[in-house]
């Protein structure tokens, strides 16, 4: 990162993602991901949302749906209704399921944003495989949200079902924009992978009401969404109609956050808060988001707000992209896990303060990870810096993917560095951490936001400007652009081939490969020949009239090799991570026994790798550390003089991502370097 106080070079973003019917993609390693995502997780997720799944959390989320319907449908029809309950939670659920009642609201209050989130991932499924009937069960979906829509286009099941006469009277803490949010978000990508209409016709008539409602005239509310969501979606809203309203409304939202006398206060009749105080901090509202530098509060809704600032930032907002640029240097250099992970503490979701990096209790929330893909991949249309993309490709292969286990039936909400499954039982610091994945949450946000952006993954791999195509992932994609037909291949993340074939080529073209970080700028390339090179900011560019058939091959260095934490992370001092390409290790007790922390790795020797079978997971990338394992000490001495026995030891690792797949066991992620 260059200048980071400097504009964008235009008012609009330096590159766009391409649309979806111009790529596909081809990855070995993304289409089993892809595949896993379509044949198994989501029908899995649909048979939660409709409570159709025995032994789990159940979900009442088209339940919802279903309840609202009729209750609009009856007051249309002049009909009874049974009156709302008098007490609005945040999160209600029957005493008994076979007691819920049909006419209720069950689950959190934002529950509708699971249907939301599962449709959006549906989008991006057909878009890629088209199918009959996977098209036909989320038409009907869509059906149901729109009999549950309002006539002045209100859309929120909870509001609905607990009386209209409250809606936005809280909008610090009752999500009704975060779930227009995704309402919108799935609206623009079914339009943009369909063509229907439908939904996103659902999606403008709310977005028209609350255009009105928090107008700057008089009348209009001074408020502003509690869950940053509703400002990003606002601008996919107007990228996809080009309605000018829908892109202020996301500007107005975005410049309220953080004004004094604070909204929040005068909403619920609070006193005003201390500078600094927490519920501020928690909710990004503590500055204007324009003289925001430091990343606090929840992590989820932090990067969510800061990729509706960077989608700001792209139309000419300077104040805005130096923002941008200090959140997210504040974030990849002092706020986020080795595994792309961020929001260190379970108390409020939140980030901590810098280098405060704990690995057994961290909470590193899987949602975190994917809204760090979005912010991460927002920067990169404004500028294609390296650092985006290297933050880009850790979170992804990491952070993200470890929320899924390997069958795509089970989730973690949270990702710990370190797990001990007795700690995780009887220590109440380490209460919200797992030692395995489970089935569905209450709380379900996580598995459809991983569904969802795992079926993106092409359209955050690459995007384009004019004649240049930019390389963020070196994913095998097929991509036609103006005048050019591309093929690309790759071996990773277990091994660092990447090329590019260019099919056609209609016009001088420049191709722009980044460089990754942890190739350490050791790569060869053939087929360039003839094109004009140069290197900035972390990415190779290639210009040239390339004829077809030409194959652009690289070889990226791809040693294992140890890593080691800034000095300044306390939880990793003396210790080391284990990483090869883009991928962390981590060890497991299933291959190392009980006690990881008494193991040290040898430093001096290099990690070697190999492909393991292992049970449940067939062959996996594994690799081998040398070192020791220390002695337990005596239980009757716990504390003694003399320096526990060590015997020689090779340890095994695997990819973080597959952890917690086999048995119930000890993970660890860092483990303590051997002095010589």
């Amino acid at each position: 990162m260059q200048n980071p106080a400097s504009p964008p070079a235009n008012s609009r973003p330096n590159s766009a993602p391409l649309a979806l019917a111009k790529l596909h993609v081809t990855d070995a390693f993304w289409r089993e991901k892809m595949r896993l995502v379509r044949e198994t997780v989501l029908p899995h997720q649909w048979a939660l949302l409709n409570d159709a799944v025995e032994g789990v959390q159940k979900s009442y989320c088209l339940h919802n749906f279903r309840a609202a319907a009729a209750r609009i449908a009856a007051e249309k029809n002049g009909e009874p209704v049974s009156p709302p309950p008098e007490k609005r939670l945040f999160e209600t659920w029957p005493e008994r399921p076979d007691e819920a009642r049909s006419d209720r609201f069950y689950g959190f209050l934002f529950q509708d944003s699971d249907l939301y989130k599962w449709l959006e991932a549906v989008a991006y499924t057909l878009a890629d495989t088209p199918c009959a009937a996977l098209s036909a069960q989320a038409d009907a979906a869509i059906e149901l949200i729109c009999a549950a829509q309002a006539d002045d286009g209100y859309l929120d099941t909870y509001y609905i079902l607990h009386g209209r006469e409250h809606a936005f009277e809280n909008l610090r803490d009752n999500h009704e924009l975060y779930c227009f949010g995704h309402l919108t978000e799935a609206a623009v990508a079914y339009f943009r992978a369909t063509g229907k209409t439908r939904l996103l016709a659902c999606a403008r008539r709310f977005a028209d009401l609350l255009c009105e409602r928090f107008s700057d005239l008089p009348g209009g509310s001074p408020g502003y969404p509690g869950h940053p969501e509703a400002e990003l979606a606002l601008y996919r809203l107007y990228a996809a109609t080009g309605e000018a309203r829908y892109r202020a409304l996301a500007e107005r939202f975005l410049s309220r956050r953080g004004q004094r006398p604070y909204f929040y206060d005068a909403e619920r009749g609070a006193a005003p808060a201390k500078p600094g105080e927490l519920r501020y901090t928690y909710y990004q509202a503590h500055l204007p988001v324009r003289s925001q530098r430091e990343a606090v509060g929840h992590a989820v809704r932090a990067m969510y707000l800061y990729s509706a600032m960077a989608d700001c930032a792209g139309f000419g907002d300077r104040e805005m992209y130096a923002a941008c640029r200090a959140l997210f240097a504040d974030v990849a250099y002092r706020k986020m896990y080795v595994t792309g992970g961020v929001g260190s503490t379970a108390d409020g979701e939140a980030f901590t303060f810098a280098y405060d990096l704990p690995n057994d209790t961290a909470y590193a929330e899987t949602c975190a990870a994917a809204g760090l893909v979005f912010f991460a991949w927002r920067m990169l249309q404004l500028e294609p810096d390296a650092l985006y993309g290297d933050v880009l490709e850790r979170a992804l292969y990491n952070g993200l993917l470890a929320g899924m286990s390997a069958d795509g039936k089970r989730f973690f909400y949270v990702n710990p560095l370190e797990s001990d499954p007795a700690a995780c039982a009887q220590d109440p610091r380490k209460r919200h951490v797992r030692p395995t994945r489970e089935p569905w949450f209450g709380c379900a946000c996580c598995p459809p936001n991983l569904a969802r952006t795992v079926m993106r993954i092409g359209q955050y791999a690459c995007t384009a400007k004019a004649d240049t195509c930019w390389f963020h992932l070196h994913i095998g994609l097929a991509v036609e652009l103006e005048n050019a037909r591309l093929q690309t291949a790759s071996g990773l993340p277990y091994s660092g081939e990447f090329s590019v074939r260019v099919e056609s080529c209609r016009a001088p073209l420049t191709l722009a490969v980044r460089i990754p970080a942890w190739c350490g700028g050791q790569y060869t390339l053939s087929g360039a020949e003839g094109a004009e090179r140069r290197e900035q900011d972390g990415y190779l560019y290639l210009r040239g009239r390339f004829a077809p058939g030409t194959v652009l091959r690289f070889v990226f260095a791809m040693p294992a090799r140890f890593v080691r934490a800034d000095a300044r992370v306390r939880a990793d001092a003396g210790k080391v991570a284990v990483m090869r390409g883009p991928l962390v290790y981590c060890m497991e007790e299933a291959d190392n026994g009980k006690g990881l922390h008494l193991c040290l790795f040898d430093t001096s020797k290099a990690p070697q790798p190999e492909m393991t079978a292992l049970p449940g997971l067939g062959r996996v990338p594994t690799l081998t550390v040398s070192g020791v394992r220390q002695s337990a000490p005596d239980p009757a001495a716990p504390y003694e003089a003399a320096a526990p026995a060590e015997e020689p030891a090779a340890f095994r690792l695997l990819p973080y991502f597959l952890w917690a797949n086999r048995e119930t066991g000890e993970m660890q992620v860092f483990t303590r370097e051997k002095r010589c």
